[in-house]
């Protein structure tokens, strides 16, 4: 195989991340997690496989899915995103009823793995992602780490579902500081709750930018 071919089957961290829409430090999880095949050059750089990129691409298909907010459309106008994060299908599903009667109307994203959810949230730029913690593959802790990692999702609203009691979670390393932690059955009445000060707290923003001169 000549340079120039094993050149275009590779590609370095910052290619590939630029390639799926992630940060290099996400691209260097999924390396590391198996989710992305790579090889270290003498140097010590790495080498992603080109084809183990594209496989994860064809993920992005689902985001054609989430519609778009109308161009021009006045900022209070736009509905409250929300992305929940779970591998359980059918939880999904009574998640995905119980939030459409939520009185702000929400746009509901619903993902079953860590890695697509990760793929999609540059895309949908959720105001709160509620994620499970056990999941195969990348599990929500992982996922979390990545999130707060990331100045682009630094301050997302991230709630915690899960059957995992505290010392659970703390044996597996803890989540970062402001995440709230809520135990299953899912406490809608809560989310709920948690939901309506995003709204709250982004209508008054709205209102102070607007009466700025």
């Amino acid at each position: 195989m000549s340079i120039a071919a094993v050149e275009k089957s590779f590609c370095t961290t910052r290619q590939a991340a630029e390639l799926l829409g992630v940060s290099i430090g996400t691209v260097q999880l999924w390396v590391e997690n198996g989710q992305l095949e790579a090889w270290r050059t003498a140097g010590g750089h790495r080498r992603v496989l080109r084809d183990s990129i594209d496989l994860l691409l064809r993920g992005k298909s689902d985001a054609t899915k989430i519609a778009n907010s109308p161009t021009g459309a006045a900022p209070e106008a736009r509905p409250l995103n929300v992305m929940v994060v779970e591998d359980d299908v059918h939880l999904l599903r009574l998640y995905e009823f119980r939030l459409s009667r939520w009185s702000m109307a929400p746009r509901v994203t619903t993902v079953a793995s860590a890695i697509r959810a990760l793929l999609l949230i540059g895309r949908c730029s959720p105001d709160l992602l509620i994620t499970d913690l056990n999941m195969p593959g990348m599990d929500g802790f992982s996922m979390v780490r990545v999130l707060r990692s990331a100045p682009e999702t630094a301050t997302t609203n991230i709630v915690v579902v899960s059957g995992l009691d505290s010392t659970s979670i703390a044996a597996q390393g803890g989540l970062p500081s402001g995440i709230e932690v809520l135990g299953k059955p899912v406490p809608f009445d809560r989310l709920h709750a948690i939901a309506s000060n995003i709204v709250a707290r982004s209508d008054g923003l709205i209102m102070a930018t607007a009466g700025t001169p």
